[in-house]
């Protein structure tokens, strides 16, 4: 199996340094959205791009347990394609054109894509060597050293 290059922090992930990105972009595009709006698409929209990012750190934080890795990794495919979501609400709505629109679809995409990635090779960002080791907890009172 091909190991992945070793990373210090969730912050060091091209996914993750693309998610940022792509939420200051979609922040400064919501920015020109009508006022009537801010309580609604404006804050759903900035909600689900600021997720993407958040969902990747907590799942850099679960890494070494693969189960709960993909899960937070699925929850940040599905803040991504919620996002898409509202990107095509905002098109419909008249807030965005269809080349703004396409484009930042197809930054969601490629962080999906990405993600996918990282999900069918999630035992690869846990290093097993550094398993920690807890000492055995002492659950029972001996009787007899009362």
């Amino acid at each position: 199996m091909e190991h992945l290059p070793r990373v210090a922090s969730f912050q060091d992930l091209v996914v993750y340094q693309k998610a940022r990105a792509f939420q200051r972009e979609l922040f400064q595009v919501s920015r020109a959205f009508p006022r009537d709006e801010t309580f609604s698409l404006t804050d759903q929209i900035r909600r689900s791009s600021r997720s993407i990012g958040a969902n990747i750190a907590e799942a850099w934080a679960k890494r070494r347990y693969e189960k709960h890795f993909v899960s937070k990794l699925t929850d940040a495919d599905g803040e991504q394609m919620e996002t898409q979501h509202w990107i095509g609400t905002a098109l419909d709505s008249g807030y965005i054109n269809q080349p703004q629109a396409d484009a930042l679809v197809a930054k969601c995409k490629e962080i999906g894509r990405m993600l996918g990635g990282m999900m069918e090779r999630a035992d690869s960002f846990w290093d097993d060597t550094k398993t920690l080791r807890e000492s055995a907890a002492e659950y029972f009172i001996n009787s007899t050293n009362n």
